[in-house]
């Protein structure tokens, strides 16, 4: 007897719920409000750190420049010892093996771009043999950009495959999909964009590249944490959330910290499940954390340059 075929359906994407922009956009002001003080900012600030994807995504990278912010992911300050290193190191694939060497004992993961980022204007095939390439120099993760000329135009099955596709490239890796939210423009795109990639297989999603303005922003971080938490409601897959470019302010994180809390509830305060793709943010933190324990704050030229 043959064996069964199981059958995959494919949700209609052009169902996905339609978002309230003002509800949003008044909802997101109000974490901005909370205020958050001593021990609880010191451990707020503690699990940020530990959240920090460090990127380095330059044409002028070098094996040195990436070496270096190795070191930084594993000391972040050494002046202030006890801390916990950031999440992960952040590089295009030429780079992971350096990476991957520099952080060898440490539980730091090596993430790549992939898929022709930042545009992801190439064929799939070769995004496919980029992903492949990366996770066979050894990333631990993939962050994937999707194909915005076709979402936009409609063709959110196409988006769907290929998303899927590059999943199964990855192997055990796992996948971050990054929608370019600056790009897909309104709330109602990002929602659809967000159910697509979580249906395709995606372990977290991504707000942006870095490289469009604008990148994360509140309002559009709490539409994915709504169709994060619509989905584990849905499926009980839990998925993972990046906010990318523009948060560079400690008081910000925070605020976003507490919105995942709200939204999601404390099983996704961890970097298992919650990154911040924001390397300029780390010396924030540790600014405020040296203030914190000391009462004084040290300029940002103490700190390392990323």
């Amino acid at each position: 007897m043959s064996k069964a075929i199981e059958r995959v359906v494919i949700p209609d994407f052009r169902q996905s719920p339609t978002v309230d922009q003002v509800g949003i956009e008044e909802r997101a002001a109000r974490f901005t409000t909370r205020s958050i003080k001593k021990e609880t900012k010191v451990t707020g600030l503690k699990l940020v750190l530990n959240m920090i994807d460090l990127t380095t995504l330059e044409g002028k990278d070098t094996p040195g420049k990436v070496t270096q912010l190795c070191y930084k992911a594993r000391h972040p300050h050494d002046a202030l010892p006890g801390l916990p290193t950031v999440a992960a190191i952040c590089v295009y694939p030429s780079m992971v093996r350096t990476a991957k060497k520099a952080l060898e004992g440490s539980a730091i993961k090596v993430a790549s771009v992939a898929s022709a980022f930042p545009s992801g204007q190439a064929p799939r095939d070769v995004k496919i043999r980029d992903t492949k390439y990366a996770v066979s120099e050894g990333a631990d993760e993939v962050d994937m950009v999707i194909s915005r000329g076709k979402f936009l135009a409609g063709e959110y099955n196409y988006v769907f495959d290929e998303i899927a596709a590059i999943k199964a490239a990855c192997g055990t890796a796992r996948l971050k999909v990054i929608l370019e939210t600056g790009e897909l423009v309104t709330y109602d795109k990002v929602r659809r964009a967000s159910d697509i990639a979580m249906h395709a297989g995606a372990d977290f999603i991504k707000t942006s590249t870095g490289k469009i303005q604008p990148a994360a922003t509140m309002p559009v971080t709490l539409v994915m944490l709504e169709a994060i938490r619509d989905f584990y409601y849905d499926t009980g897959k839990m998925i993972g959330m990046k906010p990318a470019g523009g948060i560079s302010k400690s008081k910000l994180a925070l605020h976003y910290l507490v919105m995942v809390n709200e939204i999601l509830g404390e099983d996704w305060l961890s970097n298992e499940w919650f990154r911040f793709g924001a390397s300029s943010l780390a010396n924030d933190v540790l600014m405020q954390l040296v203030k914190e324990k000391t009462g004084l704050y040290q300029s940002l030229d103490y700190f390392s340059i990323d």
